[in-house]
């Protein structure tokens, strides 16, 4: 019996000194079956010639030029052509580790539909990974080592963009790469988890990340942090918020301040505490700040902490687990 079809969707522009590497890695796969859909995104450099040389080498890559314009666009013309029984994502400036396929295939044929295969995930750079990626990898594989990803989905992505596979019947499910909603990326994981597909473990490095100063996550207006409460507000107040229960904001940095004045373009009403005594008893939009222990006396609430501050979080959370109060149903952290 002939294995499965995968399908790789790729979008690249402008990414012509990694793509030799990127298409090489794909080409090394210990599992074979596989076809790569790769989508031009008007560049201007030479990527679409290097490609179109690899193409003519392989009939599994096929080369397509974006009808529109931007990610999500190329996104969706690679998967409307696609055949693949399972779909999964690469970016063309990243590596796959020779098994990556092999290993997320076969995690999906034992575990069956409605799950997600991911991997842990490894962040390289000629110039030296930041602190900030360093953590957000360390975060992010501590989380897939467990399959635990979508405990923490509001803080950040918590499935890499490039490292996951699950079934076309269970993608196109979650509305595939339908919503033009940006960070593409961070919609499609919270698709994934309205779906409640579950995220399969995984203890193995399967991707290389590649971090660089013009990378698309770092320069475009798209992955700005307004649009990332933007989503997570999105999902919170269709997923997880009781409208029988009142929302209290919990910090009144910026993150908060965005997130207070979405709440009342919204007409959703909120309590709004903090523990920064410059702040307490002032009122920002019309509407007072509490002392955070002012929660004692909200009944039954939804709490949305935003917070960004490592050690103020662990303080936060064991104020919350002092009142018995459970992340993802009381209370969200969203930084």
């Amino acid at each position: 019996m002939q294995e499965p079809l995968i399908s790789i969707i790729t979008p690249f522009k402008n990414t012509e000194a990694f793509l030799t590497a990127c298409l090489d890695s794909i080409l090394n796969q210990s599992y074979t079956n596989w076809e790569l859909i790769i989508v031009d995104d008007n560049s201007t450099d030479f990527s679409y010639q290097l490609v179109e040389h690899y193409a003519k080498k392989d009939t599994r890559i096929k080369l397509l030029k974006n009808n529109g314009e931007g990610i999500i666009d190329a996104l969706q013309l690679a998967f409307k052509n696609s055949y693949g029984t399972y779909i999964t994502r690469m970016d063309s400036d990243d590596i796959m580790h020779p098994n990556k396929l092999k290993i997320m295939l076969y995690s999906l044929l034992e575990k069956g539909k409605k799950h997600v295969a991911i991997g842990l995930v490894k962040y390289f750079s000629e110039t030296g990974i930041s602190n900030g990626y360093a953590r957000y990898e360390t975060w992010i594989n501590d989380l897939t080592r467990k399959g635990t990803n979508y405990s923490e989905i509001y803080k950040e992505c918590v499935i890499p963009s490039p490292c996951w596979m699950l079934h076309r019947e269970d993608f196109i499910a979650a509305e595939a790469f339908n919503p033009n909603r940006y960070p593409e990326d961070y919609d499609l994981t919270f698709r994934f988890y309205k779906q409640n597909y579950k995220c399969i473990p995984c203890n193995q490095v399967l991707h290389q990340w590649r971090d660089y100063s013009t990378r698309t996550s770092r320069t475009h207006e798209h992955y700005a942090q307004n649009y990332f409460l933007d989503i997570k507000l999105h999902y919170f107040l269709e997923l997880d918020y009781n409208t029988k229960r009142p929302i209290t904001i919990w910090g009144a940095g910026t993150k908060g301040k965005n997130i207070a004045k979405a709440l009342i373009e919204k007409k959703i009403p909120f309590y709004w505490i903090c523990d920064n005594e410059k702040k307490i008893g002032k009122h920002i939009y019309n509407q007072e700040l509490h002392n955070f222990d002012y929660l004692k006396q909200i009944e039954n609430p939804q709490c949305i902490v935003t917070v960004a501050n490592a050690e103020a979080q662990k303080e936060i959370t064991s104020y919350f687990n002092t009142h018995k109060m459970k992340p993802m149903t009381d209370y969200f952290f969203f930084c």
